[in-house]
């Protein structure tokens, strides 16, 4: 059976882009409009895999997302970095000096707001998706309205892009994770990337401990993201994402990990993805 692929937003959107570049082949899509639907697609079987972005290099993490991995189960079994392009698109034939609105996510209009003070005439409007408001303007025919979205949402619903790249900073990635509800298992060798979870007491030092044990393991740390823990004032989760050359190394100080800290928790056990 083919494997149905979860994804936030329609088709058209940075998730739908990252499904078509990561998989092989995507013929059946779950179009979720929240995170938290793309989560109930995975845990009540209706898609197998799932696409969730989890942190931008301008914006950084999307910290809800860390919690709701951790707190249904799923596991990472792969990354992709996807670089954003933002565009400006419009029905065919229309001058830049014709649109009066563009519709789009309230982050992508920020992320293009110096390139539309050169428009005072064009009014911004926050929308729930970028690709959805592309596919409403070419399904609705709607003259003097643009949307802010990526090329493909261009390509899918027919538009013109009238600027391409207006996005201010230019180095502009997030990353991706694909998630499922069971652990992929790759060969030890394959494996040089993983993602854990772990909780400390407020006791001075206790961290610096944890992150020497993974320098004496050769373990490279290349993400941290600290959580309070709600229930428990002044303690603390931490979703650590290490690499590393062999996979004995990270065995090493993952046994070791597991006994220093509590809740000790193997979010995901991947291959890393090219920044």
């Amino acid at each position: 059976m083919e494997a149905k692929i979860a994804i936030q937003g329609i088709k058209g959107s940075f998730h739908h882009q990252v499904a078509q570049e990561y998989f092989e082949q995507v013929n059946d899509l779950d179009e979720c409009m929240s995170f938290d639907d793309l989560v109930k697609s995975l845990v009540n079987n209706q898609a197998h895999k799932g696409v969730m972005a989890l942190e931008n290099s301008i914006a950084g993490s999307i910290i809800p997302n860390y919690a709701l991995i951790d707190r249904n189960n799923l596991h990472i079994i792969g990354e992709h970095y996807l670089d954003i392009h933002m565009n400006l698109m419009v029905l065919k034939g229309q001058k830049i000096e014709d649109i009066k609105e563009v519709h789009s996510h309230p982050i992508a209009l920020l992320q293009c707001a110096v390139f539309f003070s050169q428009y005072p005439h064009i009014k911004l409007v926050e929308s729930g998706d970028t690709a959805e408001t592309a596919r409403r303007i070419q399904e609705q025919k709607l003259m003097g309205i643009g949307a802010v979205a990526a090329p493909i949402a261009a390509k899918l619903y027919d538009l013109e892009i009238l600027a391409a790249g207006i996005h201010t900073v230019q180095s502009n990635k997030t990353r991706f994770v694909i998630v499922k509800t069971t652990n992929k298992e790759l060969p030890k060798e394959q494996i040089n990337k993983a993602s854990i979870k772990f909780e400390l007491d407020d006791t001075p030092g206790s961290l610096a401990t944890v992150l020497n044990v993974m320098n004496n393991c050769k373990l490279n740390l290349t993400k941290i993201q600290s959580m309070p823990i709600i229930e428990t004032p002044f303690q603390y989760s931490f979703f650590v994402d290490v690499i590393f050359e062999k996979y004995k190394h990270y065995e090493k100080a993952k046994n070791i990990l597991a006994l220093m800290t509590t809740h000790f928790k193997v979010l995901g056990e991947y291959k890393r993805g090219t920044p």
